[in-house]
């Protein structure tokens, strides 16, 4: 049953928090309540395997049952890694609306999904619809972005949404003919920010889908975006979404999906069907931007993670400073954003129009008494979330250390001794059997949540001496390893360090994979082009040399040479993606890859201007000029510059110019002090050609410092 909302912690877990989860590191024995935990495995017992390097921007994965992984970017294009190859194919590109954070934002399997019979997979991703974009042709204006101020018919062709759809996956191809709408999601567009969500499904099948609050944080001091000035845009104002019981936006959903398409309310929701100004999809709301959720694979709670307003430090007239929190959801209920931060943490009311601070709002009976609110006005008390954290170091958890705050649920391990079994096993050890997962994308990290009575009564590092750079999502396979997704450093587009991994358990002293190495000489050029390739610099852990070389020069999954380097004539135009496989002596491998264009260059992407170290503050309108070199004719048109407000290593996009030329008015992060948050404007152009197919794409980035 759940912990009385505003109970905190036990009186039990005080006690473990207090005294023995100070204790605990990654030498630890056991822990509270689990005095029969086994120590963790040494340093270099882990091993991790890249699969591919080269992910696009990256977003979300799905494990297939035979060790596939399909993954996608927020451009709509879904890759697919085949476990016997190791070749890294394109499985379909979705179309997709492209302004600030929209996007692709989340795959997931049917539960039923075999491959055969079934071969249903989910995504949540933004439809183009015929929403305003820039036009190219008028440089000083941007008709892709919403204004801020005016009328409801200034804000009307901005209406959009996201969908819930399911697609055939089949041949290692998405069927995107074979579409099946679910659910549309409600999004303001041509305004940052929020429109990210994830997709799991409970043990009886309902589809758990969650949603942000679609509201600009920008511009409230760091606090809460309340603003309800008649002619602002709604997007300002949190209210209207989620902690409005009419709306689907910041909540968690709960439904359950309709053979050809649609869904059906199952028992059990926030609100009953038929309850006046409600929303029957609702399970949980008051959520700001709960980017990952997971599923309790026992009990069916509903592990989410929501990420945390600005603020560095607490205003006693505005609110607490800014909180992460992680929760076991295990029954309807409200969060209470952007009312509370947790059920201890009022905000203050604020009114935007005279910049005054009202009382602190009740967290055990809030009222929604926004002019956006469609929903009831009295709402359900607050529940507290298990783990809550701001950006020093946290009293009560202080093994989640300093610094961002991007959290992130995990899943659970599901520890099957068959998967332990077999020459070259890498699943995880027993000792993590039921523990769910806790990543941070800013502070680069894995932890483990040790529940006791629902609660979090240790926490511990794993695989500390891994590094994961930004980590977006993880799942566990079919084998028993742990699937990463990491983002890398820098701001929407494929970062250096982006990549989709494996996180293997080999044991201390076990057999680890070799680390492939691959070079190619020329990789563009005109058919017929001959490509010579060379292992050089291929490496075993164990220093292995009797290594076993298999190429797929062309990526059609069957080896072409097993000669350590060998060369390749292409006699079609097209993109290539060369694949070489290395096996050890034991038996384990692993793969890497080059790309190959024959019959087209790709482009090279400058910025003219702006350049870095140039004078800038924020506020400023800045023009851009940007210079593409193709092998083509440049189509301008398809060249798009988007301003990023820096915050820390990542970002957040708040708007996209198409052209060579152009200008974008740079937003004024209200509450921040620049220097001290680390904040900057960031510009990145992207150019795709037509050369072929797909097209080819080059970009560039420059990030300017605010003027002290």
């Amino acid at each position: 049953m759940k912990h009385p909302h505003r109970s905190g912690l036990t009186a039990a877990v005080g006690a473990a928090l207090c005294l023995p989860m100070l204790a605990v590191t990654t030498a630890a024995t056991a822990h509270e309540g689990h005095d029969d935990t086994a120590p963790p495995p040494p340093a270099g017992a882990f091993q991790k395997v890249t699969l591919n390097d080269r992910p696009g921007e990256p977003v979300d994965l799905a494990v297939l049952p035979n060790g596939d992984v399909l993954h996608t970017t927020r451009a709509g294009v879904i890759w697919h890694n085949d476990a016997d190859t190791g070749v890294n194919s394109v499985a379909g590109r979705i179309p997709v609306y492209l302004h600030d954070e929209e996007g692709l934002q989340s795959i997931a399997l049917d539960p039923g999904y075999d491959g055969k019979k079934n071969k249903w997979i989910y995504l949540y991703y933004s439809p183009v619809l015929d929403t305003p974009a820039d036009d190219p042709a008028t440089t000083s204006i941007n008709e892709g972005d919403a204004p801020e101020s005016g009328t409801a018919a200034d804000f009307a062709p901005y209406k959009g949404h996201l969908t819930v759809a399911r697609f055939r996956y089949s041949g290692g191809q998405v069927d995107l003919a074979s579409e099946q709408k679910i659910l549309d999601v409600p999004v303001d567009r041509g305004i940052c920010c929020h429109v990210g969500g994830d997709i799991v499904f409970d043990s009886a099948g309902n589809l758990i889908l969650s949603t942000g609050d679609d509201t600009n944080p920008f511009q409230s001091d760091g606090y809460v975006p309340l603003d309800e000035r008649p002619d602002r845009n709604p997007a300002f104002d949190a209210q209207r979404t989620a902690a409005n019981t009419n709306d689907l936006r910041g909540k968690i959903l709960r439904i359950t999906p309709k053979a050809g398409g649609g869904y059906t309310i199952p028992e059990g929701n926030l609100f009953a069907p038929g309850t006046p100004k409600t929303r029957p999809e609702i399970y949980s709301m008051g959520w700001r931007n709960p980017f990952r959720i997971e599923i309790d694979p026992d009990t069916d709670d509903i592990w989410v993670a929501d990420y945390s307003p600005d603020a560095r430090s607490a205003n006693p007239n505005r609110g607490p400073a800014g909180h992460g929190k992680w929760a076991v959801v295990d029954e309807p209920s409200n969060y209470g954003w952007p009312y509370c931060a947790t059920a201890e943490l009022p905000y203050n009311d604020f009114d935007f129009a005279t910049r005054t601070s009202g009382p602190k709002f009740n967290c055990d009976a809030p009222v929604n008494d926004s002019i956006h609110n469609t929903g009831l006005r009295e709402l359900p008390p607050v529940e507290q979330p298990e783990v809550w954290y701001t950006y020093g170091l946290s009293q009560q958890f202080p093994e989640l250390e300093t610094g961002g705050i991007g959290p992130m649920a995990g899943p659970a391990y599901q520890y099957d001794r068959k998967a332990t079994k077999g020459r070259n096993p890498v699943a995880w050890p027993e000792r993590y059997d039921d523990t769910p997962l806790f990543y941070e994308w800013t502070r680069d990290y894995i932890k483990g949540f040790h529940l006791e009575d629902g609660e979090v009564a240790a926490i511990e590092d794993v695989v500390a001496d891994i590094v994961t750079d930004n980590p977006i999502d993880m799942e566990f396979g079919p084998d028993g390893a742990l699937y990463v997704l990491e983002y890398g450093d820098g701001y929407f587009a494929q970062n250096p360090d982006a990549q989709l991994s494996r996180i293997d358990f080999v044991g201390e002293g076990g057999n680890r994979s070799p680390v492939p190495a691959i070079e190619a000489e020329p990789t563009a050029g005109k058919a017929p082009l001959t490509v010579d390739f060379s292992s050089a610099g291929t490496t075993d852990p164990d220093g292995d040399t009797k290594l076993k070389y298999a190429w797929d020069f062309d990526g059609d999954g069957k080896v072409d040479s097993r000669k350590a380097n060998g060369s390749y004539t292409y006699k079609k135009d097209g993109s290539y993606r060369a694949t070489l496989t290395v096996t050890d002596q034991g038996g384990r491998r692993a793969s890497t890859d080059v790309d190959v264009v024959v019959g087209n260059q790709a482009p090279v992407v400058e910025f003219v201007t702006p350049v870095a170290g140039q004078a800038f503050s924020f506020g400023d309108t800045v023009t851009y000029e940007v210079k593409v070199t193709d092998d083509e004719p440049v189509d301008c048109s398809r060249v798009t510059v988007t301003y990023v407000l820096g915050h820390d290593s990542h970002g957040h996009p708040q708007s996209t110019a198409t052209g060579c030329t152009g200008s974008l008015t740079t937003s004024v992060p209200e509450g921040h002090d620049p220097a001290s948050d680390d904040l900057s404007a960031v510009f990145v152009a992207q150019y795709t050609d037509t050369g072929s197919e797909p097209g080819l794409t080059g970009s560039d980035e420059v990030r300017l410092e605010p003027a002290g």
